[in-house]
């Protein structure tokens, strides 16, 4: 399974380490869209920005 992940709200205003993991995760401005394997660290780092990003799963 692969994760379909979309932000959907900015990062102004955002704490210093979602801002990272924002970056780390490929995004950066809304409406950006990134596709990443199903896994232990996508999942904690998806749950660190929830409130700023959509996740859709897609199968392989």
């Amino acid at each position: 399974m692969k994760l379909k992940i979309t932000q959907v709200r900015s990062i102004i205003g955002a704490l210093r380490n979602q801002k990272d993991t924002i970056k780390a995760l490929g995004l950066g401005h809304p409406h950006y869209v990134t596709v990443k394997p199903k896994n232990p660290q996508i999942l904690g780092m998806v749950n660190v920005v929830r409130h700023l990003v959509t996740v859709e799963e897609i199968a392989d």
